[in-house]
């Protein structure tokens, strides 16, 4: 297989910008590393198609090793020929790759091979090449042989059609169809059971679906409730047809005797070999196609989260709500620097909701606290409204914002908070992740494994490797994207970024605890097990503020300083010019075409420094919605249907998106409620975080549902 050729053409991209790619990705280079800094290369291919395509190319070449251990298998045995090389060189899946070398795969005993033993192969073949021209058990007799336990006739045809069974069972070509015609034609059937046991699957109890309707997250739903046995799965194929086809193809003389014979062999081939192996290959297939939507899914809600604008320069209470433990607080100042913590108790059963007042008035007067973020959690309600009722009291212009906790009694817990906390519980340092997980969402929330963050579905009921290593690229591509200040980054943070190990992160931050901040980009290479490959990877995704090189505060990468110092030269600034904001222009006076020519320096390559000069680190999340900052409360009774409100997405699946519209119950706007238009999935309509306007459909205090519209 050409590798080059087959990802051309599933990526709709040129044969050269694969060859680069993968050129780039054997030397070492990291995909963000790829995507921002050599985009010349590639022709400025984005971080999504470049990891596509090492997942691809990772799969592509494992393929190619799987099929030369096929082939040297199958010639060790000398079987191979040069037609089944061709075949197997030429397949496109694992799957085919195995079914080809099915016949030539060691087996444990089975029933053919101790009928082969026995002497009776001869007879099988005799079978299938329509060579019974007398009397079958005529011919049957001559292989009766008490020694090797073929007593009768019936034994020697018995163990004949055994060989058969596995003959057909093992070729390639129909196992191929079978597996076809049963995923197009074939039905998913789901029973209960016990009909009157009660659970969340009771949708599946009695549930019938083509396979190829059957939606990603109903797979991996279907698949729970079977595992927790609520529910009996199986496929239900087209039998008659995939009965007759093999007859067709098995069966070569219409003798009465010797067809029959053979039919009842293509039948014990399909009940006992086929049918149960190809049913659970499309059920494996099917959770496999489910899981890469559904991570598809987690990975961009995770991407829309980490990507938050943060709020910044602001002194921020951080509190996490309780009952019996009382809420913790933790106040932290603007540059995340934990200031005071402290426990109250203003709700059940204590209820001393006077004293805590009293004392988170005088934390908002010391401190001057101009933001409280609540965790959305248990007794956030409670909390919530006793928040806004002490707003009132105090009358100053004090906001309080709902935070999604997910995650964050994970991180309170973990040996990375016990190392940045050793002195608080686990309560304190879930209520200052609160706190700074509004100040900055990116920076706290890779404290926390992807898959805590709770921004998925299913995501306990698939494979874990697979969907920690998607996620992990998700945050990666997030923290290069916005880079990072090299002087205050935590070791986290500092891991994520291009070229740079959890080892790596860690030896920044104790050089930098030993001898103070780093002045220029190139003390990094003085960073134990940091060196040239790694810093090449790292340095442009490093910001230094005030630091001995203006350049080293922007994006610049270091290799093209040259060439951003000759083109500010060109225009008439210096490189301290950057950081006073004069440079804002460049753009319009700079020829990108003429002065690429003349700098040496490809034109992608070159835009990318004149937006850097023009806007040094500038955030790619200021364009992201900012947070609803609330002053009052909503209580869900208070909702009525056709009412307006403004929520935040918290959530998207495929069935719809989750929103929070501040009565501490999200609610759920259906795939067919967010906009007149067909949409294949929600995430082209809406993505976590968006600010949106819904109406309320409907309100269930029972079930705790609110639905909710987006058509106005």
């Amino acid at each position: 297989m050409n590798i080059v050729r087959q990802l051309q053409e599933e990526l709709q991209i040129k044969a050269g910008q694969v060859e680069a790619v993968i050129k780039l990705i054997d030397e070492g280079n990291t995909i963000p590393f790829i995507a921002r800094y050599r985009k010349e290369a590639h022709g400025g291919l984005n971080d999504e198609i470049l990891r596509n395509l090492d997942e691809r190319l990772k799969y592509l070449r494992s393929l190619e090793d799987r099929k030369q251990q096929v082939l040297k298998a199958i010639e060790e045995q000398g079987a191979l020929n040069e037609q089944l090389k061709k075949q197997i060189e030429d397949v496109k899946t694992l799957v085919a790759v195995e079914d080809l070398y099915r016949p030539y795969k060691p087996k444990r005993r089975t029933r053919a091979i101790i009928a082969k033993e026995r002497g009776l192969e001869p007879l099988s073949k005799m079978l299938l090449n329509g060579e019974i021209n007398t009397s079958l058990e005529e011919i049957a007799s001559q292989f009766i042989n008490e020694e090797k336990e073929v007593a009768t006739v019936q034994d020697a045809i018995d163990g004949a059609k055994d060989i058969i069974a596995e003959f057909i069972s093992d070729t390639a070509e129909y196992r191929t169809y079978i597996r076809q015609v049963t995923t197009k034609e074939g039905r998913l059937i789901v029973t209960a059971k016990d009909e009157n046991a009660q659970s969340v699957y009771e949708q599946y109890y009695k549930y019938d679906e083509a396979i190829t309707k059957t939606a990603g997250y109903r797979v991996l739903a279907i698949n729970r409730g079977e595992k927790e046995k609520f529910l009996t799965v199986k496929i239900e194929a087209p039998v008659d047809k995939i009965l007759g086809y093999l007859e067709k193809k098995v069966i070569q003389k219409e003798e009465k005797e010797t067809a029959n014979l053979l039919k009842e062999a293509i039948k014990d081939s399909y009940d006992r070999l086929i049918a149960p192996s190809i049913e659970r290959e499309i059920r494996s297939e099917l959770t496999e196609k489910a899981e890469d939507g559904a991570i598809k899914v987690f990975g961009k809600n995770l991407e829309q989260l980490l990507m938050q604008p943060p709020i910044v320069g602001q002194v921020v209470l951080g509190w996490d709500p309780a009952f019996r433990t009382g809420c913790k607080l933790a106040v932290v100042d603007e540059t995340g620097k934990v200031l005071h913590t402290v426990v109250i108790y203003p709700t059940e059963p204590q209820n001393k909701i006077e004293e805590a007042k009293k004392v988170v008035k005088s934390l908002i007067d010391k401190y001057n606290i101009t933001l409280i973020s609540v965790g959305n959690g248990t007794a956030s309600r409670e909390s919530e409204m006793i928040i806004v009722d002490m707003l009132k009291e105090i009358g100053k212009d004090i906001h309080y914002v709902i935070t999604n906790e997910a995650g964050a009694s994970v991180y309170s817990a973990s040996k990375l908070a016990t190392e940045e906390f050793p002195n608080f519980d686990v309560g304190q340092r879930s209520a200052v992740s609160i706190a700074r997980r509004v100040q900055d969402p990116l920076a706290e929330l890779v404290k926390i494994d992807p898959k805590s963050i709770g921004v998925g579905q299913y995501q306990h009921d698939m494979n874990q490797k697979k969907l920690g290593e998607a996620l992990s690229g998700v945050v990666e591509d997030c923290v290069n994207k916005v880079g990072v200040d090299l002087n205050t980054a935590s070791a986290s943070l500092l891991e994520y970024i291009s070229g740079v190990s959890k080892v790596i992160a860690k030896n920044i931050v104790a050089y930098r605890e030993e001898h103070g901040r780093f002045n220029n980009r190139k003390e990094l290479l003085k960073v134990a097990k940091l060196g040239p490959k790694a810093y090449e990877q790292c340095a442009g995704f490093m910001r230094i503020v005030g630091g001995d090189n203006p350049l080293d505060a922007t994006a610049v990468h270091p290799e093209s300083y040259e060439v951003a110092k000759t083109l500010l030269s060109r225009l008439g600034y210096k490189p301290e010019d950057i950081l006073t904001g004069t440079v804002g222009n460049i753009g319009k006076k700079a020829n990108i075409s003429t002065l690429s020519e003349q700098l040496g320096v490809g034109e992608l390559t070159l835009v990318d420094i004149v937006k850097e000069l023009e806007k040094p680190a500038r955030d790619p999340r200021e364009e992201m919605p900012r947070p609803i900052l609330r002053t009052d409360v909503l209580e869900m009774k208070d909702l009525q249907p056709g009412m307006l409100l403004k929520g935040v997405v918290r959530n998207v699946i495929d069935f719809g998106a989750f929103v929070d519209i501040g009565v501490h119950q999200d609610g759920l706007v259906h795939i067919s409620q967010l906009t007149d238009k067909f949409v294949k999935h929600p995430l082209e309509v809406v993505s976590v975080g968006d600010i949106v306007e819904v109406k309320v459909m409907s309100v269930d205090m029972d079930k705790k549902r609110i639905q909710l519209t987006m058509k106005l």
